[in-house]
């Protein structure tokens, strides 16, 4: 398929795929008899997991070295899966920031329920 077909499979924009391509971000596009690039539906998967460490706080250079990492072949499996372990833990640190935080805003809402419930709506504003 051809970049605007993998940009509507995807839901990325044309932009954002040559951006990849820019960015060394995109292995394996082959090209046709008129130099134009070809990508498979792998290609597609890849797109989904490039956004997906990205939302995920992944680096652009971390993802360049995963990247080249997957353009040497099967001699970095272990080095990939080194480099997503690492992500994985600082994934699962902000996870666990993060329910911290649900916590203490759900405790906040509770409080604020309780303090309108007690003293009416317009004096809730003066609570901490």
């Amino acid at each position: 398929m051809h970049i605007g077909e993998l940009a509507r499979l995807s839901g990325r924009s044309v932009h954002t795929i040559r951006w990849y391509e820019a960015q060394n971000l995109m292995p394996g596009a082959a090209r046709d008899a008129g130099g134009r690039r070809v990508f498979s539906t792998a290609h597609v998967d890849w797109l989904e997991l490039l956004t997906r460490l990205r939302a995920s706080g992944m680096s652009i250079r971390q993802m360049q070295a995963y990247a080249r990492q997957v353009r040497q072949g099967k001699a970095t499996l272990a080095a990939r899966q080194a480099l997503l372990r690492e992500h994985r833990q600082r994934v699962e640190g902000q996870v666990q920031e993060l329910k911290q935080a649900l916590a203490l805003i759900d405790r906040k809402v509770a409080l604020y329920d309780k303090w309108i419930g007690k003293h009416g709506p317009g004096t809730a504003a003066h609570a901490l």
